[in-house]
């Protein structure tokens, strides 16, 4: 048995998730639900702009929210990513030791300013955010652990590396190095702008095939450059051997590799989408790493997505998991 059920890497930020109106967004000329990367100029300027407004501070990026939700599951996990020597890095590396997710941030030292994601959710429950990078931008291949990879079931790559050329490179070797070890790999695809600015760099990770891969229905169809989910859903097994579609409160699809299967919504009052995605990939992951068929994975994903997007912010309570928890018990009786 391996040590780890899968080993992450991603770009590690600080979230910091702020409730706000549209007009808001208008009024900072912030274009609406995509990820925009930002210089650090721009990131003081917005924090002062949206200072008083309430907030939600925690550590995150999309991987990091993947990898804590299958940590409170009961997998075990190991997360690569660099993050600045502050205090928001500080931050960072305590959330995850405390949580039980082994890094290789004790490893050596930090340089330069951690990473924050400015998220601004709006009323209609949509999630827009306002990246900027810091220390991750120079996330690199020195940060990967081979030794913890080669113990890990599964590799699994945040679509967002590919946006800096020294972590698309990373997700690359670490690609490679999973395939050199026989270790399945997944990747989501993260963002429509990150398919529609550097789907070349996408399809250089992904290499021949990975096995599981994540989106949602807008970034199929760029990727695929289709009109149709229907012909979405055969453009992808070229990039994936098993994959899936979140389809929003239309549930998702799920192909196991013979079959596909619809996985129903949880009827929700939706009050902020930040993490679904994160926390879909996190649950399904632990189904099938623990036995569980792609159909019952998608199940277990689908209740998980439906408990963090009827609250505010990226990640579930302690509540919320042993929801998730009965159901993936019931199946075992």
């Amino acid at each position: 048995m391996k040590e780890f059920h899968v080993y992450g890497i991603g770009n590690a930020l600080v979230d910091i998730d702020f409730e706000v109106s549209t007009q808001t967004l208008d009024r900072l000329n912030i274009e609406k639900s995509v990820m925009t990367l930002i210089d650090e100029e721009t990131h003081h300027h917005l924090l002062e702009e949206l200072d008083g407004i309430k907030h939600l501070k925690a550590s995150g990026g999309s991987a990091a929210n993947t990898l804590f939700t299958l940590q409170q599951l009961g997998a075990k996990t190991f997360y690569s990513c660099k993050v600045g020597n502050d205090d928001a890095g500080d931050f960072f590396y305590r959330e995850l030791v405390l949580h039980g997710i082994q890094t290789n941030l004790h490893e050596g030292s930090r340089d330069g300013v951690t990473g924050k994601c400015i998220v601004l959710v709006t009323p209609d429950a949509d999630r827009t955010m306002n990246t900027f990078l810091g220390a991750t931008s120079n996330f690199s291949k020195n940060q990967l652990s081979e030794t913890a990879l080669k113990n890990a079931e599964y590799l699994y790559i945040e679509g967002y590396l590919v946006a800096s050329p020294s972590a698309c490179e990373a997700a690359i070797v670490a690609r490679e190095m999973a395939n050199k070890y026989q270790i399945k790999t997944a990747i989501s695809l993260s963002d429509p702008n990150m398919v529609t600015y550097f789907k070349t760099g996408l399809c250089t990770i992904i290499g021949q095939q990975v096995d599981v891969l994540f989106c949602n229905q807008t970034e199929a169809l760029l990727f695929t450059e289709t009109n149709h989910l229907n012909e979405a859903q055969e453009a992808l097994k070229k990039f994936a051997r098993t994959f899936v579609i979140t389809l929003g409160g239309e549930g998702a699809i799920v192909y196991d590799g013979h079959k596909y299967f619809h996985i129903p919504s949880h009827p929700v009052n939706v009050l902020d989408t930040v993490g679904a995605g994160d926390v879909f990939a996190g649950t399904f992951l632990y189904g099938i790493t623990h036995g569980y068929s792609y159909l019952q994975a998608g199940e277990f994903a689908s209740l998980a997505a439906s408990k963090v997007v009827a609250k505010f912010g990226p990640r579930l309570n302690e509540s919320e998991i042993n929801a998730v928890r009965q159901l993936i018990e019931k199946q075992m009786a």
